[in-house]
């Protein structure tokens, strides 16, 4: 049985231009970022490498539509893909790895199959998807009005490059997002039925590492994540490693036709839902995984597990505030709708639930939450 991989190299870079020298960055690469990162990051550095900028073709959640039209702009032979950037930059980068990606949609229904033929370098700027370590590329697709993950092996990083200057712009906002994300991660992939005892380690490190600097910015306000972010970079990884081998599970399924439909950001999405989902898990099964991270949790916001979710809220309020479904546009009509596209679309993510959730237990947390 595997116990764990981790399959790109993982390098740690103080600055950016030491990250720059180290690899060589040149003629033949092509580098996927955000002009915001690039221009004051890497614009003094007289790099020779070709530079698509993805915001130039669109804003928010990687799609379908995004990647068809980046592809097409793609001018040139390269040798190594370099990501710099968020989720959405990494999960499109991974697909740029790839020999064929057109038209995405058969790629990821498995029409076309995945040959890589490109060096691929992941850089996260941003403390929460965890994709530089995993195979995993998630795109909104449009036509279908939901997000699918491609998970194969050809889609991992040959490295993976931790910079933490790259985070010290990074909105208060985006952190809260991206840092979310992460803790779900950490908990899902604690939970799954495929964990086991080291990514275990990796998961419950990634949940004391990111509650604890969560304590000291509900106390202290802000600010007080700039010097923490090296540490909320490296639980994000840790989490990756944790999730990549593992899997998510209901917590995101579930915030995947929120996010599509409604452009809600990813780890907001999963907020959105992730206490819903542990409270159901709860109603079926107390004892097992669930009792151990409970406990776990408890200790370090110094509660009982009676009222660990309550008090895990009040603490993510500080960096997000929790809404209703509605509130971001739901239909209540929608919630069989979206329950049905889940059980359609991710049964990937399903398979990893710490107990299994059926239709009427999805459409019963969805109205709960509306």
């Amino acid at each position: 049985m595997k116990e764990l991989m981790i399959k790109p190299e993982i390098y740690h870079f103080d600055k950016v231009r030491e990250f720059a020298e180290e690899f060589q960055i040149g003629e033949g690469d092509l580098m996927v970022t955000n002009e915001y990162i690039y221009k004051p990051f890497f614009g003094d550095l007289d790099l020779k490498c070709d530079v698509i900028f993805q915001e130039k073709y669109g804003q928010g959640e990687p799609s379908d539509d995004m990647v068809e039209a980046m592809y097409k702009d793609i001018k040139g032979l390269h040798k190594r893909v370099i990501a710099v950037g968020g989720g959405t930059v990494i999960d499109i980068s991974k697909l740029f790895a790839l020999k064929d990606v057109s038209p995405v949609l058969d790629l990821y229904d498995g029409k076309i199959p995945p040959v890589k033929d490109k060096e691929l370098v992941l850089v996260p700027t941003t403390c929460g998807t965890g994709s530089e370590v995993t195979n995993i590329a998630i795109l909104a697709l449009n036509s279908r009005g939901t997000k699918k993950g491609l998970a194969v092996d050809e889609m991992y990083g040959d490295s993976a490059v931790l910079v933490p200057e790259l985070l010290e712009s990074l909105p208060f906002g985006v952190f809260a997002t991206s840092s979310i994300d992460a803790l779900v991660h950490a908990v899902e992939s604690s939970l799954s039925p495929k964990g086991n005892q080291t990514t275990r380690m990796f998961g419950y490190k990634a949940i004391d590492m990111i509650l604890n600097g969560y304590k000291e910015i509900a106390a202290h306000g802000p600010e007080a994540r700039k010097p923490l972010l090296p540490q909320f970079l490296m639980a994000s990884n840790y989490a990756g490693i944790a999730f990549g081998n593992a899997g998510c599970a209901a917590v995101h399924a579930m915030s995947y036709p929120l996010g599509a439909t409604y452009h809600v950001p990813h780890g907001e999405s999963n907020y959105a839902m992730f206490t819903g989902v542990m409270k159901n898990y709860m109603e079926i099964r107390t004892d097992g995984e669930i009792a151990t991270l409970n406990r776990f949790i408890a200790d370090i916001l110094g509660c009982s597990t009676e009222n660990v979710y309550e008090e895990l809220e009040k603490l993510l309020n500080h960096l997000i505030q929790k809404k209703p479904l509605h509130e971001y546009g739901m239909r209540e009509e929608e919630i069989e709708e979206f329950t049905d596209s889940v059980i359609e679309n991710q049964q990937r993510l399903l398979a990893n639930n710490f107990v299994p959730l059926d239709r009427e237990r999805m459409i019963k947390i969805y109205r709960e939450l509306y």
